[in-house]
């Protein structure tokens, strides 16, 4: 399940690339692609800056990933409360990797969007 929603991301954000790049290229007039083209640098640079944001919030839940492992060694309430918390840490580590990859496809994908943007601008 974890790669199909990487196969998602990464087909919904080619889509929007593709959208990107015809948008722009069958634009006749320089004034109407280069609007076209800063409208969607200023969209991307909010999407970018939202998934580098991100990855302040999955270093804080690295951080107290940590944290519950330490507690959960000095709490000793029995076998089965130790391997529940074990579960419910692994859960939310491959959450956080899963979020991590996916923020990851997105810059990859933003960038580009990126690269095109300013070439469409700066070529006439």
């Amino acid at each position: 399940m974890t790669f199909l929603s990487y196969a998602y991301r990464a087909i919904a954000n080619f889509m929007f690339l593709a959208l990107v790049y015809f948008s722009l290229n069958f634009m006749e007039k320089y004034q109407h692609r280069a609007i076209v083209a800063i409208l969607m640098l200023i969209y991307a640079a909010m999407h970018a800056a939202s998934a580098l944001r991100s990855f302040y919030f999955f270093q804080r839940i690295e951080r107290l990933e940590g944290e519950a492992r330490r507690l959960a060694t000095l709490a000793a309430e029995g076998p089965n409360a130790a391997a529940s918390r074990k579960q419910i840490v692994t859960d939310v580590v491959q959450l956080r990797h899963a979020g991590e990859v996916k923020s990851y496809i997105d810059l990859l994908f933003l960038a580009l969007v990126i690269l095109l943007c300013v070439a469409k601008i700066v070529t006439d």
